[in-house]
């Protein structure tokens, strides 16, 4: 069964690498120095019939010559090298390989494309199952099994399956910055043997995985994965995104991962009905991966708005309106509490806070926060570390002091109220001549303390509320 399959392939005791290398610059050697540095606690064997040693660790010629059991080989050599490796790992008991190895049917070329399934008849014959080939394979950063630099090492729960390797590691880094953290991530390039489905089925039953993300260049088989989808769905929230939407999409993915690309408007009715999220790129992926892994579910689209100074607040509040979401004005009765405390703009100010007519009123942002935080009218809260506008507005001192103190502020509120949070801290460009400034590394400073503090966070509100209201059409699609 497959599911039993890539459970065993995941959690392998021994992997070998074949074609490692002491090239610093070669994927042989990468692999190696991967596992070695994200702790795999099995054996690890270098194979190559040039080398004693690799990364300080003993070297074979040959998966043949191997004297213990191998569960696990990741493939470094060329193409044609391969059909061989199948059959001695066939004859070592090998449970699955990872093909790294690249240039099959996504060359276009018919002897490519023959040797790939020729390939896939040898593996079957023994007994094994194959992840790729033309892919990064597995980051399973609670095993120790990884297929990039720099990738967090501690475990979360989303898990992604992917066509694409690069946009596979690049996902995993940019969402690992903004807190998120895996269970695990198959790159899977031309899915010779397992495809979406079998991975999507994987990770429905996978209890280390709460949230399921997908890139797909095309499936295999459209009724299973629509239906595979539909049942997925039902029980952890699902995102896709999906590249060949148009004519040169569809060109580059049938020469990246051999895929045929279909009617992007069907495939987006589809995904709709199946009941899952659809991502356009990934910018949004990341933003939507960051909403699902830490908010609760969004049961309303009525919001809170937080933006500093009177002209951000009004754009703000149109970026949430587009979107999809609810600007309320303030309920009548948390304007009679803020008149009971004396406030003196108790009928003035209302939703988004403007900051720039809260000052001297006896009340302050955060006083109106709890208020919100606490109302039951509103479902949801964004609020922004407005960085552009306090560093021209405020003195160098309260700057490097006041937005990390307002990051512990919002913290406050997270901790306190179980309303919804998202938080916009700006990321705007740096020089190498302005990188050692202390507004940036008040920025830096405030977004670790919201990391740290389980707030999601985002570039800008406007890519808060579309990721917001997505989450919220999927739970009320529940």
């Amino acid at each position: 069964m497959s599911i039993m399959d890539l459970e065993a392939i995941l959690h392998p005791r021994s992997v070998a690498v074949v074609g490692a290398s002491t090239n610093t610059a070669s994927w042989g050697y990468s692999y190696i120095h991967h596992l070695i540095e994200y702790g795999f606690r099995g054996n690890i064997y270098p194979v190559h019939p040039n080398y004693t040693e690799v990364l300080g660790i003993k070297a074979y010629p040959s998966i043949r010559s191997i004297p213990d059991t191998v569960d696990f080989v990741i493939s470094c050599v060329n193409a044609r090298e391969v059909p061989q490796m199948v059959r001695e790992c066939g004859e070592k008991g090998v449970k699955g390989i990872h093909l790294y190895t690249a240039r099959f049917s996504e060359t276009g070329h018919k002897d490519a494309a023959d040797m790939e399934q020729e390939i896939l008849r040898l593996a079957r014959s023994k007994g094994i199952r194959i992840i790729g080939p033309n892919c990064m394979g597995v980051y399973h950063p609670k095993v120790g099994l990884s297929f990039g630099y720099n990738l967090p090492k501690e475990p979360g729960f989303l898990g992604m399956s992917s066509q694409t390797g690069g946009g596979a590691s690049g996902f995993v880094l940019l969402a690992g910055l903004r807190g998120v953290r895996f269970s695990k991530v198959i790159s899977y390039g031309n899915a010779l043997d397992f495809n979406e489905c079998d991975y999507l089925d994987y990770f429905v039953q996978d209890d280390e995985t709460k949230v399921i993300v997908q890139y797909i260049e095309g499936v295999k088989d459209g009724r299973r994965y629509f239906e595979t989808l539909k049942r997925a769905t039902a029980v952890k929230p699902v995102i896709v995104i999906k590249g060949g939407r148009g004519k040169s999409g569809a060109r580059m993915t049938s020469s990246h991962t051999a895929s045929l690309a279909g009617s992007f408007s069907a495939w987006e009715a589809a995904i709709k009905q199946a009941g899952a999220v659809s991502a356009r790129d990934f910018d949004e992926l990341i933003d939507l991966a960051v909403s699902f892994y830490f908010l609760p579910p969004l049961r309303g689209n009525r919001v809170g708005v937080f933006a500093g100074g009177g002209g951000p607040s009004v754009i703000a509040a149109e970026s949430c309106e587009e979107a999809g979401l609810e600007v309320i004005p303030l309920p009548q009765d948390m304007r009679d509490e803020m008149k009971a405390r004396g406030v003196s703009i108790w009928d003035w100010v209302g939703n988004p806070v403007d900051s720039s007519i809260i000052g001297g009123s006896g009340m302050t942002d955060m006083d109106m926060m709890h208020l919100m935080a606490k109302h039951p009218d509103f479902d949801l809260l964004i609020a922004t570390i407005n960085d552009w506008v306090m560093m021209t507005l405020s003195t160098d001192e309260r700057f490097r002091l006041s937005v990390p103190a307002g990051a512990q502020a919002y913290l406050s509120v997270k901790e306190r109220y179980t309303k919804p949070f998202l938080v916009a801290v700006g990321e705007r460009g740096v020089t190498a001549e302005q990188y050692d400034d202390f507004h940036w590394k008040a920025l830096a400073e405030a977004r670790s303390i919201l990391l740290k503090g389980g707030l999601p966070i985002y570039p800008t509100i406007e890519r808060a509320a579309r990721a917001a209201r997505k989450v919220i059409d999927y739970y009320k699609k529940l």
